[in-house]
């Protein structure tokens, strides 16, 4: 028997509850991994609240990021053996897998082999957030040396993934956040320039950064009614990434502003990436190369044990947060 986070109906975190239930062998192509970590993220919180893009059948599973150890290994597989430490990436649908327990069933083509000198903490708060924003920025988006990228909800874990993508390619990375409150954490992370959108024109101060040019992308998981001042932020051909809906409204798109600066906007998720084997292995390589070199390194915002699941989820909606909350097991 193993802990396993599950839960039986939508709502918020208190939903989440840890049941003693036994977890299946490996089938083909699979292995069975004894979880040290586990990173929480938003996409987690959509689908127990039911605001994902499918509908959970109960009980239901969840966790698309751990660390740990193969404990078992499915027919077929080969490249990994019992003993093996890996990481979990985002490369499948919670329907068919879920990452948060003690023992937790992934496919092989999820995984990647835990980078050398990192701990299980941070390992389990590493790829989604590079990936995410690799595959906008570098794979999409092909953002060259000394262009601008602007990237809302600076704060969040794929944010500051963004801000040192930007800055390993020699690129301007402008953080955009809602208040002064956290600009210092943010030039920490090494954001170039922080505009906060509640207390500053962004148009004007874009425009003064980029000397009347504008930036060449925009990089952003709200949407909403400010989409139209970062689309008025944009250079002529300029690209706007929506990678999510943490603000549900209808995105306000000023039509001239488009058609005038031929731009871009496009909807992107991080399984365009990790569900094509290609792409994939180019960003395990980018990111790895980033993570050895130094370039890359995860910011652990605060850790929490299994058994508090729901604390955890709380502080993740808080969004107090900088960086990536996880759960060490």
């Amino acid at each position: 028997m193993s802990k396993i986070v599950r839960f039986h109906r939508l709502g918020g975190p208190e939903v989440l509850q840890i049941d003693d239930i036994e977890v299946r062998e490996p089938g083909a192509g699979e292995v069975r991994i004894k979880v040290r970590a586990l990173g929480l993220n938003r996409a987690e919180a959509m689908y127990r609240s039911g605001q994902y893009t499918f509908t959970p059948e109960m009980p239901a599973i969840l966790g698309y990021e751990a660390a740990g150890t193969i404990e078992r290994v499915g027919e077929g597989v080969t490249g990994y053996v019992v003993g093996d430490e890996v990481n979990v990436i985002p490369a499948f649908s919670f329907a068919d897998y879920g990452l948060y327990g003690e023992l937790a069933v992934a496919p092989i083509h999820a995984l990647v082999r835990q980078p050398q000198g990192m701990t299980s903490v941070e390992a389990a708060g590493t790829w989604m957030q590079f990936i995410t924003a690799y595959g906008a920025l570098i794979d999409i988006g092909d953002l060259q040396k000394g262009e601008t990228v602007l990237i809302r909800a600076a704060s969040s874990s794929v944010g500051l993934a963004a801000i040192q993508i930007a800055n390993m390619i020699g690129a301007l990375p402008i953080a955009l956040t809602r208040t002064s409150e956290k600009r210092q954490a943010l030039l920490d992370a090494g954001a170039a320039h922080v505009i906060a959108t509640q207390e500053q024109d962004l148009v004007a101060e874009v425009s003064r950064i980029t000397g009347g040019k504008g930036a060449r992308m925009a990089f952003d998981p709200v949407g909403g009614p400010e989409v139209a001042n970062i689309l008025r932020a944009l250079c002529f051909l300029g690209i706007f990434f929506q990678y999510g809906a943490l603000d549900t409204a209808d995105m306000s798109i000023p039509v001239m502003e488009v058609l005038g600066k031929d731009l871009t906007i496009r909807g992107y998720q991080l399984f365009e990436i990790t569900q094509d084997p290609e792409r994939l292995d180019r960003a395990k390589a980018f990111i790895s190369t980033g993570l050895e070199n130094g370039a890359l390194r995860p910011l652990i915002a605060k850790t929490f044990a299994l058994e508090q699941i729901v604390e955890a989820h709380r502080y993740m909606e808080s969004n107090t947060q900088i960086g990536k909350i996880v759960i060490e097991i």
